[in-house]
């Protein structure tokens, strides 16, 4: 009996640690949510980087080639964020009375409010990458609200923006218009699924 018992006390013993175990690594995060957006920058390489990736992101796709960007130059990233952020339905270009249609149809609603224009240490950034989606074959109404506020005198600017088919156009020039100063390169345009691969590519090219 004493056997029998030692025995099944073992295999008791191993089941709790086997389903121990399983439990830990079932990867399952969603007891614990993912922190939401917030207006924030932040530095790829401390506080040393004299490149700054700033975008506007509508969907994601600016936000991944911003992000690669980022990653290739060892920039900032910081996030052009509308103070009222466009819904999906406030996206539906084929809906006259969205958001983006209205904004559209009549240029003075295209004033978007940021939630802030300012950059922590604009100063001692050199080279700064703007992205933006092409709307209507224009950079994206916020995009313009940020280029406004700032003083670019000194500082190399080099546009991207990214489009299911619509090609960079003059939206790079047109922002340079609305700029205050700096040395705006010719821009380039990227797919919704840019691969990062190319993305570097052009980053090197950039240099």
């Amino acid at each position: 009996m004493n056997w029998h018992k030692r025995l099944a006390a073992c295999i008791v013993g191993a089941a709790v640690v086997t389903l121990t175990a399983c439990g830990g690594g079932s990867g399952d995060t969603s007891a614990t949510p993912a922190p939401s957006s917030t207006q924030t920058v932040a530095p790829m390489t401390g506080d040393t980087s004299t490149t700054l990736v700033a975008y506007f992101s509508a969907t994601g796709s600016t936000k991944r080639v911003a992000e690669d960007i980022a990653t290739a130059t060892g920039g900032t990233l910081f996030a052009i964020e509308p103070a009222e952020a466009y819904t999906s339905d406030d996206l539906n270009y084929n809906d006259a009375d969205s958001r983006v249609s209205k904004e559209h149809d009549d240029e003075s609603l295209r004033d978007v409010k940021l939630k802030t224009t300012e950059v922590p240490d604009w100063d001692r950034y050199t080279t700064v990458y703007i992205g933006y989606p092409i709307w209507w074959g224009v950079a994206a109404w916020p995009v313009d609200t940020f280029v406004r506020a700032n003083d670019f005198s000194g500082k190399t600017v080099i546009p991207f923006c990214t489009s299911a088919s619509s090609p960079l156009g003059s939206s790079a020039s047109e922002l340079a218009k609305l700029a205050n100063g700096g040395d705006w390169k010719d821009g380039q345009r990227f797919g919704p699924s840019a691969d990062a691969a190319d993305v570097k590519a052009w980053v090197k090219q950039q240099s």
